[in-house]
C-alpha cells in the first residue's frame, strides 16, 4: 500500500502550486477554471484525503470536518489560499486535531492597490464615463461633464489599520491626503508617524472621512460593522470602499443610504452574500463593483498558491507549517 498522502485541491490554482504537492503525494485536483463545487459535492470529494487545499469559496464547516476525520484516510491539514479564514470552522478543526493554515502577507500591497483604484474610479467616475463614451454619447468637452470628487488633500478614513490599511495610508500620502484610522487597538506612536496616521474613535472617523475604506477582519463581532447608524453619520459627499469582507457592511442599509443620498457612492470588491449582489447596486451609476479581485495579480495569486502548498509540504515533512492558525494541534 502506498504511503504517499492524498491531497485534494478544490479549484484550479496557479500552476506552480501543483509541483511541490505532486512531489510528496497523489493530487486530486478540480481543474475546471472558475468552477466552484457546491457544498454537497465538496462534501463528497473531501473524505479520503490527508490534506485539503481550499479557497474562501469553499465552506469547511463542522459537518465537513467530521466526515473527513471519520474516513480511513484521516484529514490532517487544511491549507486555505487566503488571508481570511471565515469559511473554515477553525474551532471544530482544532477539536478534531486538524491543522488549519492561511496565506498572510503576500497580498497586502496588491489589495491596497485595488482599494485605492476603487477610490480613484469612484471619486472620478471613471467607469461611468467610460460607459458613456462606449455608448456613443460623447459629443465634446463640457465644463460639467462627469465632474467628480477631489482626491488630493481629502480625508481618508480607515477602518482597520493592519498591514493592508497601513499600505493604503502610504498610497494616500502620494495624494497629500489626511488619514484618520480606527482600529481595535491603537498603533504604536512610531507606526502612526511612519504612515502619517491619526487615531480617532469610530464615529469620529465616520463623520470626518471623505473616503471610508474598510480593512478589518470579519468575525462575529464585526458583522455589519457598518450599518444604518454608521452610514447616517457619514458625509453626504462621502464614498464607502470595501475590499475586506462583504458581511462587514449591511448591504441593504448601504443600498438605502445610496438611494436617499446619505452617502455619495461606493466602491465594492466584496459582497455580503457573495457571489450574490443586491440587485439595486448593479444599477447604480455611483457604485463601482468588481468581483472580489483584491489580490488578483498573477504574481500575488501565484505566491498565495505556493504558500498554501508550502504549508502542506512542511506538515508532511514533520515541520511546523509556517502559517498555522491553530498550533495547539501540533502538540
Amino acid at each position: 500500500m502506498s504511503t504517499r498522502p492524498r491531497i485534494l485541491v478544490t479549484q484550479k490554482v496557479p500552476a506552480p502550486a501543483y509541483a511541490p504537492l505532486e512531489e510528496i503525494g497523489t493530487v486530486d485536483a478540480h481543474m475546471e477554471e472558475g468552477s466552484i463545487w457546491p457544498y454537497e459535492e465538496l462534501l463528497g470529494h473531501g473524505p479520503g484525503h490527508d490534506y485539503i487545499f481550499c479557497l474562501l469559496t469553499d465552506t469547511i464547516d463542522e459537518r465537513f470536518l467530521q466526515a473527513c476525520a471519520a474516513s480511513n484516510q484521516r484529514l490532517k491539514l487544511i491549507a486555505n489560499m487566503a488571508v481570511g479564514y471565515n469559511n473554515i470552522d477553525v474551532a471544530a478543526a482544532t477539536r478534531l486535531g486538524i491543522a488549519v493554515t492561511n496565506t498572510p502577507g503576500v497580498l497586502s500591497d496588491t489589495t491596497a492597490d485595488l482599494a485605492f483604484g476603487l477610490l480613484l474610479a469612484t471619486a472620478r467616475r471613471i467607469p461611468e464615463a467610460e460607459r458613456y463614451l462606449r455608448a456613443g454619447k460623447y459629443e465634446g468637452w463640457g465644463p460639467l461633464l462627469f465632474c467628480g470628487a477631489e482626491v488630493h488633500h481629502a480625508t481618508l478614513g480607515l477602518i482597520g489599520a493592519g498591514r493592508i490599511g497601513q499600505i493604503m495610508a502610504r498610497r494616500a500620502s502620494g495624494f497629500d491626503m489626511r488619514v484618520l484610522y480606527y482600529n481595535r487597538s491603537r498603533l504604536a506612536p512610531e507606526l502612526e508617524a511612519a504612515y502619517n496616521l491619526t487615531y480617532a474613535e469610530l464615529d469620529e472617523v465616520l463623520k470626518q472621512a471623505d473616503f471610508l475604506s474598510i480593512h478589518a477582519p470579519y468575525t462575529p463581532q464585526t458583522h455589519h460593522l457598518i450599518g444604518e447608524r454608521e452610514l447616517t453619520l457619514m458625509k453626504p459627499t462621502a464614498i464607502l470602499l470595501n475590499t475586506a469582507r462583504g458581511p462587514l457592511v449591511d448591504e441593504k442599509a448601504l443600498v438605502k443610504a445610496l438611494q436617499n443620498g446619505s452617502i455619495a457612492g461606493a466602491g465594492l470588491d466584496v459582497f455580503e452574500r457573495e457571489p450574490a449582489v443586491e440587485p439595486e447596486l448593479l444599477t447604480m451609476e455611483q457604485v463601482v463593483i468588481v468581483p472580489h479581485i483584491g489580490s488578483a495579480s498573477l504574481q500575488t495569486r501565484t505566491l498565495m498558491a505556493t504558500m498554501a502548498s508550502s504549508n502542506i509540504v512542511a506538515h508532511y515533512r514533520g515541520q511546523r507549517p509556517p502559517n498555522i492558525l491553530n498550533p495547539e494541534v501540533l502538540v
